[in-house]
């Protein structure tokens, strides 16, 4: 799978000086820059160490099976379209590199609801579905008990509040507050899209 972070760091040079000291115990294979330049830190066939404790669809020790790209962004701003050019360049190369499908294209806080918010509400992921590069269904389906809808997704397990926020982040973020009946269609939307896809995948 391949996972999205941003550095959460000011800039450039103090995520590099990061991801780069031994001493952190934090790495990831790609950096990519505002102005879209691309730095790949790690192998791609190498275990680095970017997502931590968490799991997706099933599937612990992320780190093992992924490759974690680092966006430079403090989190707060929005991705500069340069930065998401890149982006769209490098995923297709990734994904038919490693057989990796749009449903394994996830974002830091989809695998670690409970502890991790990047790349947060300001990042794009309908641009990157209408790319075919994640997945990210229009429309609404049934309402649905969302906990049966997140797992039925891939979320791990985390706080009812941790869960909702994640899929917030990523599917729904302008919303906020208690939970919704339209968080549970959307949640249904994505899973019965995210059940589609599994069932083709190879």
């Amino acid at each position: 799978m391949i996972v999205l972070h941003y550095t959460g760091m000011r800039g450039l040079a103090d995520a590099l000086a990061r991801l780069c000291d031994p001493s952190a115990q934090v790495s990831a294979h790609y950096v990519i820059c505002p102005q879209g330049r691309i730095l790949q830190l790690v192998a791609d066939d190498m275990r680095a160490w970017h997502a931590g404790a968490g799991s997706w669809a099933g599937q612990g020790d992320i780190n093992s099976r992924s490759i974690g790209i680092e966006l430079v962004n403090s989190g707060a701003l929005p991705f500069p379209d340069p930065q998401m050019r890149a982006l769209e360049s490098l995923l297709p190369v990734l994904m038919a590199r490693h057989a990796i499908t749009p449903h394994d294209v996830i974002g830091h806080s989809d695998m670690a609801p409970d502890r991790k918010d990047d790349p947060g509400p300001r990042f794009d992921w309908p641009r990157l579905a209408r790319e075919g590069l994640a997945l990210a269904p229009t429309g609404l389906g049934a309402d649905c008990p969302l906990a049966e809808s997140l797992n039925a997704i891939g979320y791990p397990p985390a706080p009812r509040d941790k869960r909702l926020q994640a899929f917030r982040f990523r599917f729904h973020p302008t919303a906020n507050g208690p939970e919704t009946a339209t968080d549970r269609r959307r949640a249904d939307a994505v899973a019965q899209a995210f059940q589609s896809l599994r069932a083709v995948a190879p």
